[in-house]
């Protein structure tokens, strides 16, 4: 028998009691209350869990990060896996994003502007240079990797679409700190370099104005050996960077010089890029 939808409401894995079912997100003034599903956004923290740790996480990891208890969240995590926004590995027991989450981050990129001006003209900048060219967006986590377009050669490094770049170890790394303000990138480049001096981050910070002089960044040999790379920013129309180009060469193949024929092939593919989101 089907039930009246009200009823269902209450029904099932997502069910709360009445009272929990009026949710408000903190940023919602009072008195501005929309009627919500609780119980759905308390999956949400599980989600939200799993994106921030940007690796596979056991259900106890999981359970801990969204703060509830274990069982509690394995009946979500059960209802969360049959939508698809959840994956469990059989092997391990661990949940990943499912193929419905990763329907919704290619969307979420396709209905980006500066990702959709980019893609196509990387394809053609990697054939034009003969290197890997990367596309990679800021994002809270850091530069992040959302397109790599081969240009044909092996290189011996572990890039691929997902790949958050280190910010002091590569030339990506370093541009998206150039571009972005200081309290965007300092607590992730802590996080990444827990031990290091106060110093250490004063010197990195004020290397930073000759990378914005040179308006590019590169890396010869460097954070993998026989590989060298060239970088670059893509700026809205508003001042914010929008995404970082980087060329991946074998050391001695590709040219870093800010003037030579890789370079310009970078900034010709950058000027169309920008044309593409100029307004009308």
């Amino acid at each position: 028998m089907r039930l009246p939808r009200r009823l269902a409401l209450t029904c099932g894995p997502f069910a709360n009691p009445p009272s929990e079912r009026m949710a408000r997100s903190p940023a919602e003034p009072a008195g501005k209350t929309q009627r919500g599903i609780q119980s759905v956004e308390v999956g949400g923290r599980l989600l939200q869990a799993l994106a921030d740790a940007r690796r596979p996480l056991s259900l106890a990891e999981l359970a801990a990060a969204a703060q509830m208890a274990p069982a509690q969240a394995h009946t979500y995590l059960v209802s969360l896996t049959r939508l698809g926004l959840i994956k469990r590995d059989h092997l391990d027991g661990s949940y990943e994003p499912g193929p419905l989450s990763l329907r919704l981050g290619m969307l979420h990129l396709d209905h980006d502007p500066a990702y959709r001006a980019a893609v196509p003209r990387v394809q053609t900048l990697a054939a034009t240079i003969g290197c890997n060219v990367a596309i990679s967006l800021p994002t809270a986590q850091g530069p992040t990797i959302v397109h790599y377009a081969p240009a044909g050669m092996s290189l011996h490094v572990n890039l691929h679409v997902g790949t958050v770049m280190a910010l002091a170890a590569t030339a990506t790394g370093r541009v998206y700190c150039a571009f972005q303000r200081a309290s965007h990138w300092q607590p992730i480049w802590r996080s990444q370099q827990p031990s290091a001096l106060t110093d250490a981050l004063h010197d990195f910070a004020a290397s930073l104005d000759i990378i914005r002089e040179r308006g590019m960044e590169y890396s010869i040999d460097a954070p993998s050996p026989a590989v060298s790379s060239l970088a670059m920013p893509l700026i809205g129309a508003d001042g914010t960077l929008r995404l970082v180009l980087t060329a991946i060469g074998s050391t001695g193949t590709i040219d870093v010089d800010a003037q030579g024929p890789v370079a310009r092939a970078m900034r010709a593919a950058r000027e169309e890029m920008m044309q593409t989101l100029e307004p009308a």
